[in-house]
């Protein structure tokens, strides 16, 4: 109603100067003109009001078009009638401006359920496609072309759907990784306490150690999880203060370097600037370990990991085959694997981690050229 009153009053107004500059009234014809504007615009509001009162009840679009266009018609006709009655107008020429009025409610109510019947169908079709997505279906469309505002709708739905059909795929990947990275250390662990209950392992001592690495595999990867589950969800914000990276770098090549030392790798720190930084600790920590832990799983025995500390971030270089070219553009999605060896016996979430953790701290993380693999983080 407010909106209603909002237009009506400029087009009054507008109305109003237009006759005193079109028109030399006298004092009788102008106090006439302006109560036909009044009374047409009073009819615009009750009629209004009677559409207003109409369209949540029925359930044809259809029928509130024809309304509309009824409801115009009949307050143009309000004023052209009471404009006549003012007029020395014969029977004849007040029966052919009924009629014409008549035809022209006709021809607006026939246009506006032809309107209302294309709309109705469209608003339909989004309606079915939105009850079968609740349903899980998945592949429906709406395929709806207009550039109007029921366009712009059958496109969002449409773009939702392909998201949730998108979701749905990463949803099963990752059921499907998941379930195929704890299937191994699980039949390991089980098979070790067989062994060990039934008095069959030789050397319990090897088994249990054995058992301890599949157990931290397993919590390695409960924790990515956690971790990927917190960066998606929008709940991890960094808690930063500053923090000396180069001292950051050396904590990572502690804790990495019993893993290094089976396989046979070296970890050297390169350092140029480095500095104070503002960070997270535990999260750039974390960022670190998975980078430099990767490193070593794809670096070959006898050669190197380097991590080059600058004055705003690091670079972690191995001399391994580096990463697939075709690889790259998608190395930081989730559930990505390049290379077994890259995901570190993950779920591909590695990447993705360090991608949000590092982008939470509004810097950036890359893959270089080659030779070798190098990854990048800009803080």
């Amino acid at each position: 109603m407010r909106r209603l009153l909002l237009m009506l009053v400029p087009v009054l107004l507008v109305g109003i100067v237009a006759t005193e500059l079109a028109m030399d009234l006298s004092t009788r014809d102008r106090t006439i003109t302006y109560t036909i504007y009044a009374v047409a615009a009073a009819v615009t509001v009750l009629l209004y009001l009677l559409v207003a009162w109409l369209a949540p009840r029925t359930t044809r679009l259809a029928l509130v078009l024809a309304s509309v266009g009824l409801v115009t018609v009949a307050a143009s006709a309000v004023a052209i009638v009471l404009a006549a009655g003012t007029m020395v107008v014969n029977a004849h020429d007040r029966d052919v401006v009924l009629v014409t009025l008549a035809m022209g409610v006709g021809l607006a109510v026939a246009l506006a359920l032809a309107v209302g019947d294309s709309l109705g169908t469209d608003l339909g079709r989004i309606s079915a496609v939105a009850g079968a997505v609740a349903n899980g279906d998945l592949s429906v469309r709406t395929d709806i072309r207009r550039r109007d505002e029921v366009g712009v709708l059958a496109k969002s739905v449409d773009d939702m759907i392909r998201q949730l059909e998108t979701m749905e795929e990463e949803r099963k990947i990752l059921i499907a990784s998941v379930g195929h990275d704890l299937r191994t250390p699980l039949a390991s662990l089980r098979a070790a306490i067989e062994a060990v209950q039934d008095g069959v392992a030789r050397d319990p001592e090897a088994y249990l150690g054995g058992m301890a690495k599949d157990v931290e595999h397993l919590g390695r990867l409960v924790e990515d999880l956690f971790a990927y589950a917190r960066i998606e969800s929008g709940r991890y914000e960094p808690v930063v203060e500053q923090v000396d990276l180069r001292e950051l770098v050396d904590e990572t090549v502690e804790v990495c370097s019993p893993i290094a030392d089976l396989r046979g790798v070296r970890l050297e720190v390169s350092s140029e600037r480095g500095g104070l930084v503002d960070v997270d600790p535990a999260g750039m920590g974390r960022v670190l370990r998975n980078l430099v832990d990767n490193a070593v799983r794809h670096t070959p025995t006898g050669r190197s990991v380097v991590i080059s500390v600058g004055a705003t971030g690091f670079e972690v270089i191995d001399e391994g085959p580096g990463f697939p070219s075709e690889f790259r553009a998608r190395a930081f999605d989730r559930f990505t694997r390049g290379d077994p060896a890259r995901s570190g016996g993950g779920a591909g979430l590695g990447l993705a981690i360090a991608r949000g953790i590092v982008e939470a701290h509004g810097g950036s993380i890359s893959i270089g050229e080659g030779p070798g693999g190098r990854v990048s983080v800009t803080l």
